[in-house]
């Protein structure tokens, strides 16, 4: 839609901004200034607004039926977006010293208004209606916050002109915390991740997926489940990824023995894991660093073994039904070999490492991504195959100019949320409330946290839900004694569930779209199969050695523990027992349930006793004497023919397409 949109001068316009933005933000991060004297932090945001909130009203229309090209109401929302924001910047020091926010010049109030409104129509294109709406109620909470009936939801009152003043010079709204996250670490990361596509990462990636599981058994299964997680990872939609990795993997596992709706299953499931997966993960990730105060390494090194359990479930799923159904690997012939694929993707895994490196030694969170970027640029410039030309460099630089405009766009819009219960002081008074209403339940607590997460996930970003209960619920939950960090990241996991979960389950319904499958039966597969997003942010959260915060014993015993029961769990919802290559009769699959959730509740008793249980439970379905060969299984619902037409819009050696839209799972 973008691309379709922006003819010749409109296409060298976002290539030009985006340069002027990323330049604006390297000297920012590494404190250049070239032109003497450095940015107040207020001007830099302004000047960041400047540049890629205008992006938005040129790349997204203002509703799908919108003509191809850019109409002139959108010129006209650019060039004021762009001018009003360049006015802020050049009276920034005025804005502080002389307290704009409490009392500015006609000018400054006029153009507050209008900048507010620009925000929340920036938001509706980046991002839809029902988060608009949410933003646009909590932004004028405020006028009517002390006629409010309920005690805990009554707060400071404001005017309509103060409250677009508190809005748009302020610090806690459209230039809080979130904006100031995303100016100074999350840009950085959005380049690195469309960098790593446009230069070959993700075709490394992909090849080398192959090379590892291809010839294993369901291996076009395990392949979908790397790649996806590794370009969900890059990319942070679980959308955008169905439909770029989907038409690839979907075919080629539906070729290998796998029904339609478990191939689209397993597409939507490990597509929507990738902004949970360090060490780039999502928007989401990257704010936590300001309301918790620690940095991203801290967070990074906390997700990955939430991450790695998830993805576990899900490849010991795929591999007990590839046992059980006798689904072959792919023919060894027709993989990439191992050693060519690392020799030719070395940049790539040099890359993650130095990344991980500079995050996790040297806490340097703000340069890194910059740094790692140039030598990826120098690396694909000089290389023989893939080389960085000038036209694709043109490429890289809109494609990234698109996504750090729809990331900021919703950012920006988000912060009015933030600013609506900061400036009325309901946020306090809430999680005060949550906290008596449930007393010292903390189980009761997470389960209200689940469930609000997931409703607001259904119409909202996963950034924008992230903000609004990292305002209202994470204190709440931290004030109960759950640890900080696994406290926001419950909320994160949480908010991510509604991409594979009935009624919405967007990354199911696309991924079903691409198999000629129901949407509705592919969600419930894909909640199976995804069964460990729903169960370990309450194990984490009861249990934070499971994010790292406990001594090297503790974290070894809990990890082995629940890699175990996660193993068991997936073997009990197929049926069967990968390993020991035993059906699992209904009371053994009960069983082992059961047993699993013992092995990952965070107590050690309940851990050794799920242990013993699960040895005897292996040792029982070994003795028993193999059953005859099964049949491979068939699809239980009707599916069109034409689903099979498509099996040539991708192979299992094919390269994946470059997202044409990163969305906002981010």
């Amino acid at each position: 839609m973008a691309t379709q949109r922006c003819n010749t001068f409109w296409r060298t316009v976002v290539v030009l901004f985006t340069v002027a933005g990323l330049a604006l933000t390297i000297s920012h991060v590494f404190f250049w200034n070239p032109f003497g004297g450095s940015l107040l932090q207020n001007q830099f945001l302004y000047l960041l607004l400047a540049i890629f909130l205008p992006l938005v009203f040129v790349l997204f229309p203002a509703h799908k039926s919108a003509h191809s090209a850019v109409p002139w109401y959108d010129v006209i929302l650019f060039g004021a977006t762009c001018a009003i924001n360049v006015y802020f910047a050049v009276n920034a020091e005025n804005i502080v010293t002389l307290g704009w926010d409490y009392s500015a010049p006609p000018v400054a109030v006029a153009f507050s208004f209008a900048l507010w409104a620009l925000v929340l129509e920036a938001l509706r294109r980046a991002a839809g209606n029902a988060v608009t709406v949410i933003a646009l109620i909590f932004s004028v909470y405020p006028l009517f916050a002390a006629e409010v009936p309920i005690g805990f939801l009554q707060g400071i009152q404001f005017d309509l002109s103060s409250a677009a003043r508190m809005h748009v010079l302020g610090v806690d709204s459209i230039l809080g915390l979130p904006l100031q996250t995303a100016g100074t670490i999350l840009v950085g990361f959005l380049l690195f991740g469309v960098v790593l596509q446009h230069t070959g990462g993700a075709s490394f990636f992909f090849q080398l997926a192959q090379s590892l599981f291809g010839h294993a058994r369901g291996g076009s299964a395990k392949v979908a489940v790397t790649s996806s997680a590794s370009m969900g990872m890059m990319s942070g939609s679980a959308v955008s990824n169905v439909l770029t990795t989907g038409p690839m993997t979907i075919p080629a596992m539906k070729r290998s023995g796998f029904p339609g709706r478990y191939a689209a299953g397993i597409e939507a499931t490990a597509s929507s894991g990738g902004s949970i997966t360090p060490p780039i993960m999502g928007t989401a990730a990257f704010l936590m660093v300001s309301f918790v105060g620690v940095p991203y390494s801290e967070v990074a090194f906390a997700a990955a073994i939430p991450a790695l359990l998830y993805f576990l479930g899900i490849y010991a799923q795929i591999d007990a039904y590839s046992g059980k159904s006798r689904l072959a690997g792919l023919p060894r012939a027709d993989l990439p070999r191992l050693i060519p694929v690392v020799v030719k993707g070395w940049p790539y895994l040099a890359a993650l490492g130095a990344l991980v490196a500079m995050l996790v030694v040297y806490h340097n969170e703000r340069q890194a991504p910059f740094i790692i970027v140039a030598g990826l640029l120098v690396v694909a410039v000089v290389q023989r195959t893939d080389r960085l030309t000038p036209r694709r460099a043109v490429d890289l630089l809109f494609a990234a100019g698109r996504t750090i405009a729809e990331i900021l766009g919703i950012i920006a819009g988000v912060g009015l949320i933030v600013g609506g219960l900061s400036m009325s002081g309901v946020s306090l008074s809430l999680a005060r409330e949550l906290v008596s209403l449930v007393g010292d339940n903390v189980f009761l607590i997470l389960i209200a946290g689940a469930v609000t997460s997931f409703v607001l996930g259904m119409g909202m970003t996963v950034s924008a839900v992230y903000v609004f209960l990292a305002i209202v619920m994470a204190p709440a939950l931290v004030e109960l004694g759950v640890d900080p960090i696994a406290a926001h990241l419950f909320v994160i996991y949480w908010a991510t569930v509604s991409y594979i979960t009935p009624p919405v389950a967007l990354a199911s319904f696309a991924a079903a779209g691409i198999a000629g499958t129901r949407p509705v039966p592919t969600s419930l597969t894909a909640m199976r199969l995804g069964m460990v997003k729903y169960l370990i942010p309450f194990c984490f959260a009861l249990n934070p050695v499971l994010v790292g915060r406990g001594s090297a014993g503790e974290i070894a015993f809990s990890v082995v523990m629940a890699i175990g029961g996660v193993v068991l769990m997936a073997c009990s919802f197929e049926g069967w027992l990968i390993g020991v290559e035993r059906r699992m009769p209904v009371v053994a699959r009960i069983v082992g349930l059961l047993t699993g959730l013992a092995m990952l509740a965070p107590e050690t008793t309940s851990s050794l006793l799920g242990l013993g249980v699960g040895v005897a439970l292996v040792v029982a379905l070994r003795l028993r004497a193999p059953e005859p060969e099964p049949k491979p299984e068939s699809e239980p619902e009707p599916e069109p023919a034409a689903e099979d037409g498509d099996s040539g819009a991708g192979d299992a050696a094919q390269e994946p397409a470059t997202a044409s839209s990163q969305g906002e799972t981010r």
